[in-house]
Protein backbone atom coordinates (compact mmCIF):
# COMPACT_ATOMS: atom_id res chain seq x y z
CA UNK A 1 0.00 0.00 0.00
CA UNK A 2 1.12 3.48 -0.78
CA UNK A 3 2.00 6.08 1.94
CA UNK A 4 0.87 9.24 1.94
CA UNK A 5 -2.37 11.55 1.31
CA UNK A 6 -4.65 12.07 -1.53
CA UNK A 7 -5.25 15.23 -2.78
CA UNK A 8 -8.30 16.29 -4.41
CA UNK A 9 -9.79 19.12 -6.13
CA UNK A 10 -13.48 18.79 -4.70
CA UNK A 11 -16.25 20.89 -6.15
CA UNK A 12 -17.43 23.63 -3.72
CA UNK A 13 -19.71 25.55 -5.55
CA UNK A 14 -21.67 25.95 -9.13
CA UNK A 15 -20.00 28.68 -11.25
CA UNK A 16 -22.59 31.09 -12.58
CA UNK A 17 -20.01 31.53 -15.42
CA UNK A 18 -16.64 30.31 -15.98
CA UNK A 19 -15.29 28.32 -13.34
CA UNK A 20 -12.49 29.02 -11.47
CA UNK A 21 -10.27 28.51 -8.23
CA UNK A 22 -13.65 29.53 -6.44
CA UNK A 23 -15.63 26.89 -7.12
CA UNK A 24 -13.35 24.44 -5.91
CA UNK A 25 -11.51 23.05 -2.61
CA UNK A 26 -8.22 21.79 -2.10
CA UNK A 27 -8.51 18.96 0.20
CA UNK A 28 -5.80 16.08 1.35
CA UNK A 29 -6.74 12.58 2.75
CA UNK A 30 -5.15 9.50 3.63
CA UNK A 31 -4.97 6.54 0.40
CA UNK A 32 -7.98 4.33 1.46
CA UNK A 33 -7.40 0.77 1.62
CA UNK A 34 -8.26 -1.34 -0.92
CA UNK A 35 -11.16 -4.46 0.01
CA UNK A 36 -11.71 -7.03 -2.45
CA UNK A 37 -12.82 -6.80 -6.08
CA UNK A 38 -11.43 -3.00 -5.77
CA UNK A 39 -8.16 -1.46 -7.49
CA UNK A 40 -6.39 1.22 -6.68
CA UNK A 41 -4.73 3.95 -9.56
CA UNK A 42 -2.41 6.20 -9.40
CA UNK A 43 -3.12 9.20 -11.33
CA UNK A 44 -0.74 10.51 -13.64
CA UNK A 45 -2.37 12.59 -16.77
CA UNK A 46 -5.55 14.63 -16.45
CA UNK A 47 -7.97 15.55 -20.02
CA UNK A 48 -8.91 18.92 -20.10
CA UNK A 49 -12.22 19.63 -22.36
CA UNK A 50 -14.72 22.37 -22.54
CA UNK A 51 -17.66 20.15 -21.54
CA UNK A 52 -16.02 19.83 -18.09
CA UNK A 53 -17.94 23.60 -17.75
CA UNK A 54 -20.86 22.25 -17.97
CA UNK A 55 -20.65 19.12 -15.86
CA UNK A 56 -20.45 21.83 -13.08
CA UNK A 57 -23.21 23.34 -13.59
CA UNK A 58 -25.88 21.17 -15.01
CA UNK A 59 -27.52 17.92 -15.72
CA UNK A 60 -26.40 17.16 -19.22
CA UNK A 61 -25.83 14.22 -21.20
CA UNK A 62 -23.92 12.75 -18.13
CA UNK A 63 -25.93 14.07 -14.33
CA UNK A 64 -23.69 17.16 -13.05
CA UNK A 65 -21.07 16.45 -10.31
CA UNK A 66 -22.32 16.37 -7.03
CA UNK A 67 -21.02 19.50 -4.70
CA UNK A 68 -18.08 18.16 -2.76
CA UNK A 69 -17.13 15.55 -4.68
CA UNK A 70 -13.88 15.15 -6.72
CA UNK A 71 -14.49 17.07 -10.14
CA UNK A 72 -15.16 15.16 -12.97
CA UNK A 73 -11.61 14.44 -15.63
CA UNK A 74 -10.70 11.89 -18.09
CA UNK A 75 -7.13 10.76 -17.29
CA UNK A 76 -4.35 8.23 -17.84
CA UNK A 77 -3.14 6.33 -14.36
CA UNK A 78 -1.23 3.27 -13.09
CA UNK A 79 -2.62 0.63 -10.75
CA UNK A 80 -0.21 0.74 -7.74
CA UNK A 81 -2.23 -2.35 -5.86
CA UNK A 82 -5.10 -5.00 -7.44
CA UNK A 83 -7.89 -7.05 -5.38
CA UNK A 84 -9.60 -7.39 -8.62
CA UNK A 85 -9.33 -10.25 -10.80
CA UNK A 86 -9.61 -7.72 -14.04
CA UNK A 87 -6.34 -6.04 -12.95
CA UNK A 88 -2.72 -6.07 -12.09
CA UNK A 89 -0.14 -3.55 -10.40
CA UNK A 90 1.69 -1.61 -12.89
CA UNK A 91 -0.80 -1.87 -15.65
CA UNK A 92 -1.62 1.45 -17.11
CA UNK A 93 -5.28 2.16 -17.30
CA UNK A 94 -8.08 5.23 -18.60
CA UNK A 95 -11.10 6.35 -17.25
CA UNK A 96 -12.91 8.78 -15.29
CA UNK A 97 -10.27 9.48 -12.50
CA UNK A 98 -10.97 12.82 -11.48
CA UNK A 99 -9.02 15.91 -10.26
CA UNK A 100 -7.17 14.09 -7.68
CA UNK A 101 -3.95 11.45 -7.24
CA UNK A 102 -5.49 8.49 -6.12
CA UNK A 103 -9.07 6.99 -7.98
CA UNK A 104 -10.04 3.42 -5.56
CA UNK A 105 -12.83 1.71 -7.94
CA UNK A 106 -14.27 -1.83 -8.87
CA UNK A 107 -13.63 -0.35 -12.13
CA UNK A 108 -17.43 0.31 -11.94
CA UNK A 109 -19.81 2.04 -15.11
CA UNK A 110 -19.20 5.37 -13.63
CA UNK A 111 -15.45 5.50 -13.42
CA UNK A 112 -15.42 2.92 -16.66
CA UNK A 113 -11.60 2.04 -15.91
CA UNK A 114 -9.76 0.31 -19.01
CA UNK A 115 -6.43 -1.34 -19.54
CA UNK A 116 -4.35 0.98 -22.07
CA UNK A 117 -2.56 -0.59 -25.18
CA UNK A 118 1.02 -0.82 -23.66
CA UNK A 119 1.62 0.86 -27.13
CA UNK A 120 0.05 3.96 -26.68
CA UNK A 121 1.43 6.85 -24.96
CA UNK A 122 -0.90 8.54 -22.08
CA UNK A 123 -1.07 11.78 -24.07
CA UNK A 124 -2.53 10.06 -27.12
CA UNK A 125 -4.31 7.86 -24.97
CA UNK A 126 -6.48 11.24 -23.98
CA UNK A 127 -6.13 13.31 -27.19
CA UNK A 128 -6.09 11.48 -30.55
CA UNK A 129 -7.00 8.16 -29.53
CA UNK A 130 -10.15 9.25 -27.01
CA UNK A 131 -13.05 11.38 -26.81
CA UNK A 132 -11.22 14.07 -28.93
CA UNK A 133 -9.92 11.88 -31.71
CA UNK A 134 -13.32 10.15 -31.28
CA UNK A 135 -15.42 13.10 -31.69
CA UNK A 136 -13.60 14.22 -34.92
CA UNK A 137 -13.58 11.41 -36.71
CA UNK A 138 -17.41 11.11 -36.95
CA UNK A 139 -18.00 14.16 -36.48
CA UNK A 140 -16.00 14.47 -40.46
CA UNK A 141 -17.25 11.30 -41.75
CA UNK A 142 -20.24 10.49 -40.35
CA UNK A 143 -22.05 13.50 -39.40
CA UNK A 144 -20.41 15.84 -42.22
CA UNK A 145 -20.37 13.17 -44.63
CA UNK A 146 -17.28 15.24 -46.31
CA UNK A 147 -16.23 14.42 -50.36
CA UNK A 148 -13.44 14.70 -52.26
CA UNK A 149 -13.61 18.25 -54.14
CA UNK A 150 -15.69 20.11 -51.33
CA UNK A 151 -15.32 23.03 -49.12
CA UNK A 152 -14.62 22.24 -45.70
CA UNK A 153 -14.24 25.20 -42.59
CA UNK A 154 -14.06 24.31 -39.49
CA UNK A 155 -13.99 26.77 -36.18
CA UNK A 156 -11.77 26.90 -33.19
CA UNK A 157 -9.20 24.90 -35.64
CA UNK A 158 -6.03 24.99 -33.08
CA UNK A 159 -8.48 23.24 -30.50
CA UNK A 160 -8.01 19.56 -29.48
CA UNK A 161 -11.16 18.40 -31.99
CA UNK A 162 -11.08 21.34 -34.42
CA UNK A 163 -7.11 20.70 -35.33
CA UNK A 164 -7.82 16.96 -35.66
CA UNK A 165 -11.41 17.12 -37.95
CA UNK A 166 -9.70 19.45 -40.41
CA UNK A 167 -6.77 17.50 -40.88
CA UNK A 168 -9.40 13.91 -41.44
CA UNK A 169 -10.96 16.41 -43.66
CA UNK A 170 -7.70 17.04 -45.55
CA UNK A 171 -7.56 13.23 -45.63
CA UNK A 172 -10.96 12.64 -47.37
CA UNK A 173 -9.75 15.07 -50.18
CA UNK A 174 -11.50 18.55 -49.05
CA UNK A 175 -10.39 22.13 -49.28
CA UNK A 176 -9.88 22.67 -45.43
CA UNK A 177 -9.70 26.20 -43.49
CA UNK A 178 -9.69 26.87 -40.49
CA UNK A 179 -10.98 29.83 -38.18
CA UNK A 180 -8.62 30.00 -34.69
CA UNK A 181 -7.00 32.92 -32.59
CA UNK A 182 -3.39 34.71 -33.30
CA UNK A 183 -0.90 34.59 -36.10
CA UNK A 184 0.62 31.61 -33.96
CA UNK A 185 -2.53 29.26 -34.54
CA UNK A 186 -2.81 29.93 -37.64
CA UNK A 187 0.65 29.30 -39.08
CA UNK A 188 0.65 26.03 -37.43
CA UNK A 189 -2.65 25.49 -39.18
CA UNK A 190 -1.06 26.13 -42.65
CA UNK A 191 2.57 24.80 -42.17
CA UNK A 192 2.09 21.77 -40.20
CA UNK A 193 -1.74 20.41 -39.97
CA UNK A 194 -1.75 20.68 -43.20
CA UNK A 195 -4.90 23.40 -43.84
CA UNK A 196 -5.70 25.08 -47.04
CA UNK A 197 -5.90 28.09 -45.37
CA UNK A 198 -6.50 29.75 -42.05
CA UNK A 199 -8.75 32.86 -40.69
CA UNK A 200 -6.97 34.52 -37.37
CA UNK A 201 -10.66 35.94 -36.12
CA UNK A 202 -8.99 38.30 -33.72
CA UNK A 203 -7.47 40.24 -36.42
CA UNK A 204 -9.86 39.55 -39.57
CA UNK A 205 -13.46 39.48 -40.51
CA UNK A 206 -14.68 36.57 -40.04
CA UNK A 207 -17.14 37.06 -43.22
CA UNK A 208 -15.27 38.70 -46.09
CA UNK A 209 -12.21 36.04 -45.40
CA UNK A 210 -14.79 33.16 -45.71
CA UNK A 211 -15.78 35.22 -48.82
CA UNK A 212 -12.21 35.46 -50.28
CA UNK A 213 -11.01 31.46 -49.11
CA UNK A 214 -14.34 29.78 -50.07
CA UNK A 215 -15.10 31.09 -53.42
CA UNK A 216 -17.22 28.17 -54.43
CA UNK A 217 -19.25 28.64 -51.13
CA UNK A 218 -19.47 25.81 -47.83
CA UNK A 219 -20.07 22.16 -47.98
CA UNK A 220 -19.27 21.34 -44.33
CA UNK A 221 -19.15 23.24 -41.13
CA UNK A 222 -17.64 21.64 -38.34
CA UNK A 223 -18.75 23.79 -35.45
CA UNK A 224 -17.49 23.92 -32.15
CA UNK A 225 -18.37 28.01 -31.31
CA UNK A 226 -21.76 29.10 -32.22
CA UNK A 227 -22.71 32.53 -32.62
CA UNK A 228 -22.17 35.11 -35.14
CA UNK A 229 -19.07 32.86 -36.80
CA UNK A 230 -21.90 29.74 -37.32
CA UNK A 231 -23.74 32.67 -38.67
CA UNK A 232 -21.56 34.07 -41.04
CA UNK A 233 -21.23 30.44 -42.39
CA UNK A 234 -24.42 30.32 -42.87
CA UNK A 235 -24.70 33.10 -45.06
CA UNK A 236 -22.29 31.16 -47.50
CA UNK A 237 -23.46 27.70 -47.42
CA UNK A 238 -24.23 25.45 -50.49
CA UNK A 239 -26.82 23.40 -52.04
CA UNK A 240 -27.47 20.43 -49.39
CA UNK A 241 -24.43 21.64 -46.51
CA UNK A 242 -24.19 20.09 -43.69
CA UNK A 243 -23.59 21.95 -40.06
CA UNK A 244 -21.71 19.63 -37.70
CA UNK A 245 -22.81 20.42 -34.27
CA UNK A 246 -19.91 19.75 -32.03
CA UNK A 247 -19.83 22.06 -29.85
CA UNK A 248 -20.63 25.97 -28.74
CA UNK A 249 -17.71 27.64 -26.47
CA UNK A 250 -18.86 30.88 -27.18
CA UNK A 251 -22.03 30.51 -25.26
CA UNK A 252 -20.56 27.94 -22.42
CA UNK A 253 -19.80 30.34 -19.53
CA UNK A 254 -23.35 32.22 -19.60
CA UNK A 255 -25.98 29.87 -21.54
CA UNK A 256 -27.25 32.46 -22.84
CA UNK A 257 -25.78 31.46 -26.61
CA UNK A 258 -25.30 34.35 -29.18
CA UNK A 259 -28.79 34.72 -31.73
CA UNK A 260 -28.22 32.74 -35.56
CA UNK A 261 -29.97 35.06 -37.78
CA UNK A 262 -28.95 33.19 -41.11
CA UNK A 263 -31.02 30.13 -39.97
CA UNK A 264 -33.08 30.25 -43.25
CA UNK A 265 -30.55 29.76 -45.07
CA UNK A 266 -31.13 25.85 -44.05
CA UNK A 267 -33.70 25.95 -45.61
CA UNK A 268 -32.82 27.56 -48.85
CA UNK A 269 -30.19 25.41 -49.42
CA UNK A 270 -31.68 22.42 -48.47
CA UNK A 271 -29.10 21.98 -46.07
CA UNK A 272 -28.71 19.43 -43.00
CA UNK A 273 -27.53 20.95 -39.38
CA UNK A 274 -26.97 18.14 -36.81
CA UNK A 275 -25.91 18.19 -33.48
CA UNK A 276 -24.19 15.06 -31.89
CA UNK A 277 -22.66 13.37 -28.93
CA UNK A 278 -19.56 10.88 -29.57
CA UNK A 279 -20.77 8.19 -26.79
CA UNK A 280 -23.33 7.43 -29.52
CA UNK A 281 -20.72 5.93 -31.51
CA UNK A 282 -19.05 3.87 -28.39
CA UNK A 283 -19.25 0.35 -30.65
CA UNK A 284 -17.37 1.91 -33.35
CA UNK A 285 -14.46 3.53 -31.59
CA UNK A 286 -12.37 0.60 -32.30
CA UNK A 287 -12.88 1.97 -36.46
CA UNK A 288 -11.80 4.85 -35.48
CA UNK A 289 -8.38 4.27 -33.85
CA UNK A 290 -7.40 2.25 -36.61
CA UNK A 291 -7.82 4.77 -38.77
CA UNK A 292 -6.50 7.32 -36.76
CA UNK A 293 -3.79 4.48 -36.06
CA UNK A 294 -2.61 4.75 -39.66
CA UNK A 295 -3.05 7.97 -40.54
CA UNK A 296 -0.63 8.86 -37.78
CA UNK A 297 1.91 6.00 -38.64
CA UNK A 298 1.70 7.42 -42.51
CA UNK A 299 2.32 11.30 -40.90
CA UNK A 300 -0.93 12.67 -42.48
CA UNK A 301 -2.39 13.46 -38.89
CA UNK A 302 -0.51 15.28 -35.76
CA UNK A 303 -1.79 16.31 -32.38
CA UNK A 304 -0.84 19.19 -31.18
CA UNK A 305 -0.47 19.09 -27.37
CA UNK A 306 -0.32 21.95 -24.40
CA UNK A 307 0.95 20.80 -21.26
CA UNK A 308 0.33 21.95 -17.81
CA UNK A 309 2.06 20.48 -14.63
CA UNK A 310 0.70 20.05 -11.06
CA UNK A 311 -2.52 18.42 -9.86
CA UNK A 312 -2.40 22.24 -7.79
CA UNK A 313 -2.95 24.02 -11.44
CA UNK A 314 -5.80 22.07 -12.36
CA UNK A 315 -8.67 25.14 -12.01
CA UNK A 316 -6.40 27.19 -13.91
CA UNK A 317 -5.64 24.81 -16.60
CA UNK A 318 -9.73 24.28 -16.71
CA UNK A 319 -9.92 27.87 -17.26
CA UNK A 320 -7.54 27.86 -20.35
CA UNK A 321 -9.93 26.29 -22.25
CA UNK A 322 -12.14 29.62 -22.37
CA UNK A 323 -9.36 32.25 -22.28
CA UNK A 324 -8.14 31.23 -25.65
CA UNK A 325 -4.81 30.80 -23.72
CA UNK A 326 -4.71 26.93 -24.84
CA UNK A 327 -3.05 25.68 -27.76
CA UNK A 328 -4.03 21.65 -29.24
CA UNK A 329 -5.46 18.91 -26.80
CA UNK A 330 -4.82 20.68 -22.97
CA UNK A 331 -3.64 18.29 -20.71
CA UNK A 332 -2.09 18.50 -16.94
CA UNK A 333 0.95 15.86 -16.16
CA UNK A 334 0.32 14.71 -12.47
CA UNK A 335 3.38 12.34 -11.84
CA UNK A 336 5.54 10.25 -13.77
CA UNK A 337 4.67 6.42 -13.14
CA UNK A 338 5.48 4.84 -9.47
CA UNK A 339 6.19 1.35 -11.16
CA UNK A 340 7.54 -0.07 -14.53
CA UNK A 341 5.22 -0.66 -17.15
CA UNK A 342 5.55 -4.74 -17.14
CA UNK A 343 6.30 -6.22 -20.65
Amino acid sequence: MPEGTNRQWVLASRPEGLAGEQNFRWTEAPVPPLKEGEVLVRNLWLSFDPTQLGWTKTDTYVPKVPLGEPMRALGVGQVVESRHPGFTAGEMVTGMLGWQDYLLTDGDRSARVQKLPPQVPASLALGLFGITGMSAYFGVTEIGRVQPGETFVVSSAAGAVGSIAGQIAKIRGAHVVGIAGGPTKCGWLRREAGFDAAIDYRSEKVGPRLSALCPRGIDVYFDNVGGEILDEVLARINLHARIVLCGGISGYATREFPPVRNYIALTVKRARMEGFLVVDYTARYPEASRALAGWLAEGRVTQKEDVATGLENAPKTLARLFTGENFGKQLLKIADPPLPVPE
